[in-house]
């Protein structure tokens, strides 16, 4: 028997080895104190290994919860979320600082993170390599990073990030433009002419100054006709003479 009870101890052994490796490996940061963590949390964040500076950061949070450094963990396991590609984890993120840190002097930060998250998340990979038309797509996104950006200028207007907000907004704004323009030539195509209609006025009401207002009147003249109310059509043809003489589809629409 006693040739039997060695190889289950060796066994044994080796099992609780495997089993106080793993364990420790798990602990890395057991000792480590709230400097190191955010030291070797940053450095993970600057070499591009988002994976671990989330982890590090959230046990810099766990440990320390209060004081400076873990509000700045928050904020940076937001933005560790963003560069990882996980929008709404960098959102919640985002979202819990602000409702923590209202008052705080970088909460404008929050509000652009956010902003940035909203403005990718409809950003695959596929979109990355196929021309893809994204004012075709659902504008959740896009209508949630136009809110928390509006909120950044509004509520911040002399914030590092307003002008970068203020640029996106304009971009963001013209897509929203063009998703309802999107929407009016679908009910065009298939004969519902009144909403046609009136989805391209709320394009004129709602989105004054963008490119697709011109496109609006178009879809309207064609709508009003469709529907022979003539004079509708007339007017909206008036208004794209005077504001768009140039526009390609005035010749078609006044032969």
């Amino acid at each position: 028997m006693k040739s039997l009870r060695t190889p289950f101890f060796i066994l044994g052994l080796s099992i609780w080895l495997s089993a106080c490796s793993i364990f420790q490996s798990q602990d890395e940061t057991e000792r480590w104190t709230a400097q190191r963590l955010q030291s070797e949390a940053k450095t993970a964040l600057n070499n591009g290994d988002f994976e671990t500076a989330i982890r590090y950061y959230e046990a810099l949070e766990a440990r320390y919860p209060l004081g400076r450094v873990a509000q700045q963990a928050q904020l940076d396991i937001a933005y560790a979320y963003y560069k990882f590609e996980e929008p709404e984890s960098a959102i919640a993120a985002a979202d819990r600082f602000i409702k923590l840190y209202p008052t705080h002097a970088n909460v404008d930060y929050a509000y652009y993170l956010k902003g940035l998250a909203n403005f990718n998340q409809n950003m695959g990979l596929i979109n990355r390599y196929l021309p893809l038309d994204l004012t075709e797509r659902d504008q959740k996104a896009s209508k949630a990073s136009f809110k928390e950006f509006n909120t950044l200028v509004s509520r911040f207007p002399e914030s590092k990030y307003a002008k970068d907000a203020r640029q996106r907004m304009v971009y963001l704004r013209n897509n929203l433009a063009r998703y309802e323009l999107h929407v009016a030539d679908f009910y065009m195509r298939r004969g519902a002419h009144l909403a046609s209609a009136r989805r391209a006025q709320y394009v004129i009401k709602h989105y004054d100054g963008t490119d697709a207002v011109a496109d609006a009147l178009v879809m309207m003249v064609k709508a009003y006709r469709a529907m022979a109310y003539e004079d509708l059509a007339a007017d909206a043809l008036k208004v794209l003479k005077l504001n768009y003489p140039e526009h390609p589809a005035l010749k078609q629409l006044q032969s």
